[in-house]
């Protein structure tokens, strides 16, 4: 993907859309305009009045099953700050589609049973304690939903796995193995076979479950056309299962950003079979690289030294809706974690620099990995200083004392980014998600911002 420094037409629309203002391509609307997404980005109530807004978006969230453990975060959590008010879909993360040992099978399996099902020990959402299987995350999902009945739950499959990656490629690769894996799919999590107690009676999650996550990571070219047809697969057998029960059930996909990853997938094609696409919105830049940068620009900025690879969320959604995706399928995706180096020189605030390294993992960051910490964390760090760039509509914060620089989200963007999804076409994208919970802080702020941006 090439570009220019001056604004491009849908960019300059956006632009004159949010002022109220005669369409100009000049250096002083840009500047105009970047102001006054800033003034939006303190008002939330503007956010939430957007004019092209005439319904409530999707506001979707991943559930990590493993955040019970180290992070400590439980289903309970979002009854307790109310985030389960605020969203129209969890995703829970994830299932698996290969085994962890051994070759492929085309079987979709539990990742974790413990976390999923087997779990006494985690704490009651509805006050009630848990009496009878499922327990774990299943058991306290089902407490959850009959709080919230409007509730979308979602199961993900694959994730960030190689050996997920290989399942997905193999199973996808004949017509046979896609009938089968799909059948398996369905059979456990929307029928509900999850599994069996400790005296080897079925476990049931029936009900539970509204429809399907596919995060393959990533497809290769090999798999073009066989991702398209393992799509139309779910989509037939979900949509078989559906008029059985007189229930539409969704599918959806994890949709990569740049270009290497999308280009191998055929995506309006894919997307006919789709409810939705969660189009990544992050991770454009990170700590696998040397230098600074944003992780999760909204546009582009000729400053930036990768400018004109497309490492942005409007480049990113052009891409999509250029290959003939609807827009209305479109999910901006909003990452609550950041990324952090350390050894980097006091110049331009420590922003596009070279470092020494990813920074430490903050005191306490319940990720516990150098380099990445949560927005929870990110947020209250002391000795920072926090700057904003006017042109990519990203914000960083950085230690010239430890030289230190890390880059986030925060509400500021957040509301920027919903936002834009308002007005990015005529009736706005289909809304955003969030990765994940529990990188937010204990009130739920990120979400209940992104919510109020989307009229939730």
């Amino acid at each position: 993907m090439t570009q220019n420094s001056s604004p491009s037409p849908h960019r300059t629309m956006l632009r004159s859309l949010i002022l109220r203002k005669p369409i100009l391509s000049t250096p002083l609307l840009s500047t105009l305009i970047l102001t006054s997404l800033l003034v939006v980005a303190y008002v939330p109530s503007a956010v939430a009045q957007s004019p092209d807004s005439s319904q409530a978006k999707i506001l979707a969230g991943y559930f990590e099953e493993w955040s019970i453990y180290g992070a400590n975060y439980n289903i309970a959590n979002l009854q307790q700050n109310h985030v389960a008010n605020r969203i129209s879909h969890l995703i829970y993360a994830f299932g698996n589609v290969a085994p962890t040992a051994g070759a492929p099978n085309a079987q979709c399996q539990l990742a974790d049973s413990w976390a999923d099902y087997q779990t006494p020990y985690l704490p009651s959402v509805n006050g009630q304690p848990y009496t009878n299987w499922p327990y774990g995350n299943f058991g306290a999902l089902i407490q959850l939903k009959q709080l919230h009945p409007n509730l979308k739950i979602m199961i993900s499959l694959g994730g960030a796995s190689a050996t997920n990656a290989a399942g997905f490629s193999y199973a996808a690769s004949t017509p046979q193995l896609r009938s089968q894996l799909v059948a398996s799919c369905l059979n456990m999590f929307i029928t509900g076979n999850v599994g069996t107690d400790y005296n080897g009676n079925p476990v049931s999650i029936a009900g539970l479950i509204d429809g399907i996550d596919i995060d393959w990571e990533f497809p290769s070219s090999t798999d073009t056309h066989n991702f398209t047809l393992l799509m139309r697969e779910f989509r037939k057998q979900l949509d078989a299962l559906g008029a059985a029960t007189d229930t539409h059930y969704l599918l959806s996909i994890f949709a990569p950003a740049g270009s290497a990853n999308y280009s191998n997938i055929e995506l309006a094609k894919a997307a006919s079979t789709l409810d939705f696409l969660n189009v990544q919105g992050y991770d454009m830049h990170g700590t696998w690289e040397t230098s600074t940068n944003h992780a999760s620009p909204l546009f582009d900025s000729p400053n930036d030294p990768s400018f004109g690879q497309g490492f942005d969320v409007d480049d990113t959604m052009a891409a999509y809706l250029a290959a003939g995706v609807p827009a209305r399928k479109l999910l901006v995706g909003v990452p609550f974690y950041g990324y952090g180096w350390t050894g980097v020189p006091d110049v331009n605030h420590g922003l596009y620099q070279a470092s020494t390294g990813p920074a430490p993992s903050p005191a306490g960051d319940v990720l516990q990995t150098a380099g990445v910490a949560t927005y929870g964390t990110l947020q209250s760090q002391t000795g920072f200083t926090h700057y904003f760039d006017p042109i990519g509509l990203a914000q960083w914060i950085y230690n010239p004392a430890t030289q230190t620089f890390w880059t986030y989200d925060n509400v500021r963007t957040a509301n920027l980014k919903m936002f834009y999804l308002q007005n990015r076409v005529p009736g706005g994208l289909g809304g955003a998600f969030f990765w994940a919970f529990k990188d937010d802080d204990a009130n739920g702020t990120l979400v209940k911002h992104m919510a109020l941006g989307l009229g939730r």
